[in-house]
């Protein structure tokens, strides 16, 4: 059994995982609440499946970009358990398991995260070889400043608002594909996926030095 953990927004997601099916996922808005919601809703999941925490075999948690609360919140309580219960832990990248979830779809696809004050956090990605492969660095960007980069048609996935999707059609045209907000939603089903791959794969993380993955530094207070 595999716990997977993704706190990168205000979208947390939660999910188990055995290696064959999704036993239960849970996804919803939070009003930076991770820090009274998060525990509670793992241990109804726990109860509702009957499953003790002794029974999972790895957890999978979301390393970013996204949030500086939010990753620290969600990679502590990884790495607290994983310490404890002594199972391995993969730290998975945001906007890959973001992008995992679109399939096999043709052509290029841009995820997104909101990132505040009007930048998103980007990457784009390709099909190689039946993989999704990342084509350059992670971004802190803008939306304008993503359009101008594009140059073929574009499936957008992940966290579009309306006004982010409207401007990327009127300036890409036909060339912006714009998911639904359904299959934009980030679902802890598909990092547990992941999580389970590199597990099986033996490709586990060391907790005391897996760090989440910063596009800028937080303020200093």
């Amino acid at each position: 059994m595999l716990l997977a953990i993704d706190t990168a927004t205000r979208m947390p997601s939660l999910a188990l995982y055995d290696g064959e099916c999704v036993l239960a996922e849970e996804t919803w808005r939070s009003a930076n609440g991770h820090t009274v919601e998060l525990a509670p809703g793992l241990v109804r999941m726990l109860e509702r499946q009957r499953v003790s925490p002794s029974e999972l075999r790895g957890i999978a948690v979301a390393l970013g970009p996204g949030s500086f609360t939010g990753l620290r919140i969600g990679l502590g309580m990884a790495k607290g358990l994983a310490l404890t219960l002594a199972i391995p832990l993969m730290g998975i990248p945001t906007l890959d398991a973001l992008v995992y979830a679109q399939g096999r779809k043709r052509g290029p696809v841009c995820a997104v995260l909101q990132a505040g004050r009007e930048r998103v956090s980007a990457a784009l990605y390709r099909r190689r070889g039946g993989q999704w492969r990342r084509q350059g660095d992670y971004r802190l960007t803008t939306v304008e400043e993503l359009c101008a980069d594009i140059e073929t048609r574009t499936f957008f996935c992940g966290e579009i608002d309306a006004q982010a999707a409207e401007l990327l059609r009127g300036r890409l045209g036909a060339k912006a594909v714009v998911a639904s907000p359904a299959s934009s939603l980030r679902r802890a089903g598909y990092l547990a996926e992941l999580g389970w791959q590199r597990l099986e794969r033996g490709e586990v993380d060391d907790p005391a030095t897996l760090a989440p993955i910063y596009l800028r530094h937080p303020p200093i207070k």
